[in-house]
């Protein structure tokens, strides 16, 4: 049978999931954020193009 996580272990692997998490949720907004830009670019030139 193995040893339990010490504590110490526990709290810097939770930590790290923590900020992991974060990271991951910002990436997902700023890549969210930057297809909306790009396709608000794309209707515009769609809509203002000659004809």
């Amino acid at each position: 049978m193995t040893d339990p996580e010490p504590e110490h272990r526990r709290l810097a692997r939770q930590t790290e999931e923590k900020r992991g998490e974060r990271h991951m949720w910002i990436w997902l907004a700023y890549f969210l954020f930057g297809i909306h830009i790009i396709a608000f670019v794309m209707i515009y030139a769609v809509l203002h193009a000659p004809k």
